[in-house]
């Protein structure tokens, strides 16, 4: 069974860069089928997808973010990362980092991390 964990700052400075680790443990992060996505939800708001790295280290964004995001992995350490530049407190959410199953037809966010709460405040 994978297990994920997240790390990074818990408060960010409005402009700074958001950058957040998952660490995966229990399988690779460049095994065949498996993807890794971040994934955030703001306070009393819905789940919205930021962008997901595939196996083989090409990466994919949210539309709506995609200008501030960038997704990188250290396969050395079985990590991947997410960086989020010129952050605002609309950017204040619970991020998770997620095992992720990608079809010709259906998205599986297999298994989460706990997540990790980020302010963005001065």
């Amino acid at each position: 069974q994978v297990q994920l964990q997240e790390s990074g700052p818990g408060l960010v400075k409005p402009s700074q860069t958001l950058s957040l680790t998952c660490t995966v443990s229990g399988g690779s992060i460049t095994a065949t089928y498996y993807h890794w996505s971040w994934i955030r939800q703001p306070p009393g708001k819905g789940l919205e997808w930021i962008g997901y790295i595939r196996n083989n280290g090409n990466a994919y964004y949210s539309p709506a973010l995609k200008s501030r995001t960038s997704i990188s992995r250290d396969t050395s350490k079985n990590q991947f990362i997410l960086q989020l530049s010129s952050v605002t407190p609309e950017d204040t959410a619970v991020y998770y980092c997620v095992q992720t199953v990608i079809t010709f037809t259906t998205i599986d966010f297999a298994s989460w991390g706990q997540g990790t709460q980020v302010s963005v405040s001065s």
